[in-house]
């Protein structure tokens, strides 16, 4: 091992630096900055109270996804906190140059799913958002993480921020898969095994033959959920399948700006040799179709496994909340919602897979089964692709771009005591709605769920 070998976030992170503090924090310029509408109105306070100009503003990116209803956007908005924080994002946007993807507009969606989609977000490149789940940009080799208000108002003012550098951890992950393990699986599986804190301090890169063989769709969620684990973000090494995905997007580089580009983004992976503050190895085999069964994303299990007997008195806690009990099984809960959305799992690839297996089968019953696409565009893919009659044939209702039932910010709750099968990232006490009790999953497991009206058993369902 060579300590003066580069890793990837090594690369990424020194070419950002404006200045280095003696023995202190450095200077990091930021590339992109992208904006919504819940913790954007204080930070436009800020600069307009300390008469401050917003540097350059053609490098912020603004959406409306968080308060968002999923039905009948075309209306004004009934709740009045809501309308007030879009209203507000759409003021603020106007007063400052910054471009607006807002409700109507065919961009519009969760911040997390357009940035990529768009060909905003590029491999190298430094970007932040007020919201945790920015790490998801991470997928792209990119350094990516979330921000406080008062750090959304400096980079607004300076387009900068003063950051200590943290340290490099590697999770690497080799062998095949099994059927039906999906990106969602792997990221909970690592989770469940190291911990909800063990990422802090860290930027963790994900390497091995699984991540290389995975889509950027894929990536995208693994990203994601880098957060859970306490670390400031996860990254990916740009690899062909990147470069595939970002070229012809309307914001990616053209023509010779694209070759030098690509150039460049072909130098950022990390060297042979260079050495991690901390590593993990796991092997793929070893993963199953994964579910949370507590109140926060490290407690997972495989799906055929019984729940283990709680270790602490959080974990007492946790199952009590949940009206779970050690040794119970995960098919023996009495699911009634399905949640297919989130910046988590709500592009097109999610649904795909969601709707092959649906495809020409009927939801259960007493299952509410929503179906929320991640932006306008995946919209456009779904009815373009015809999964829109799949879902809507199988008893599904398929709603309009937004976080939606992700958290409880918007009309989309899950009522108190009730189970969920959710795509989302987070599973804590209320997230979904208050005495809600989230069970977090891959689309492709939501989409059984639904159909079977319960969590699969071992060798019911293929």
């Amino acid at each position: 091992m060579d300590s003066n070998k580069k890793t990837l976030f090594d690369k990424v992170w020194d070419a950002h630096v404006v200045d280095t503090v003696p023995d202190g924090p450095q200077i990091i310029y930021i590339d992109k900055h992208l904006i919504h509408e819940v913790t954007s109105p204080q930070a436009f306070a800020e600069l307009e109270s300390r008469n401050l100009k917003l540097f350059r503003p053609e490098q912020v990116v603004a959406t409306a996804d968080h308060n968002v209803p999923t039905l009948n956007q075309e209306l004004p908005i009934r709740d009045e906190l809501s309308r007030n924080q879009i209203q507000q994002l759409t003021e603020n946007c106007k007063k400052n140059n910054i471009e607006l993807f807002g409700l109507g507009h065919q961009y519009q969606g969760i911040v997390h799913i357009i940035a990529p989609e768009l060909g905003v977000t590029q491999p190298g490149m430094s970007i932040v958002c007020g919201d945790s789940h920015t790490s998801t940009h991470g997928a792209f080799g990119a350094i990516a993480f979330g921000i406080g208000t008062s750090q959304v108002a400096q980079v607004f003012a300076s387009q900068c921020l003063l950051l200590n550098k943290p340290k490099s951890m590697r999770i690497t992950v080799n062998g095949k898969l099994n059927p039906n393990v999906q990106p969602k699986d792997v990221i909970l599986y690592i989770i469940s095994k190291i911990g909800t804190d063990a990422g802090t301090g860290y930027f963790c890169e994900y390497a091995g033959q699984v991540f290389e063989e995975m889509s950027m769709e894929g990536r995208m969620t693994v990203c994601n959920m880098s957060i859970e684990m306490g670390a400031r973000g996860g990254m990916i090494a740009p690899d062909e399948t990147t470069f595939e995905y970002v070229k012809g997007k309307q914001f990616a580089p053209k023509g010779e700006g694209w070759e030098e580009k690509l150039e460049y983004w072909k130098t950022l992976p990390t060297e042979p040799d260079a050495v991690f503050d901390k590593e993990y190895t796991f092997n793929a085999s070893d993963i199953q179709p994964m579910i949370t069964y507590g109140t926060n994303p490290g407690m997972g299990i495989s799906m055929y496994d019984s729940i283990p007997v709680p270790q602490n008195e959080s974990e007492e806690k946790a199952l009590r909340y949940m009206g779970l009990r050690a040794g119970q099984f995960p098919s023996d809960i009495k699911v009634n919602y399905v949640f297919i959305g989130s910046c988590t799992n709500a592009r097109i690839e999610d649904f795909r897979s969601a709707a092959q297996y649906i495809k020409g089968k009927k939801k259960s019953e007493h299952i509410k089964a929503l179906i929320v696409p991640g932006s306008q565009l995946v919209v456009k893919q779904i009815y373009e692709e015809g999964l829109d009659k799949i879902f809507t044939e199988a008893g599904f209702q398929i709603r309009q771009p937004g976080c939606s039932a992700c958290l409880a910010m918007n009309d989309d709750k899950i009522p108190e005591g009730e189970y969920c099968v959710s795509t989302s990232n987070r599973n804590f006490e209320g997230r979904q709605g208050q005495g809600a009790r989230t069970i977090l999953a891959s689309p492709l497991t939501a989409a059984k769920v639904a159909i079977e009206g319960k969590i699969p058993a071992f060798g019911s369902l293929n």
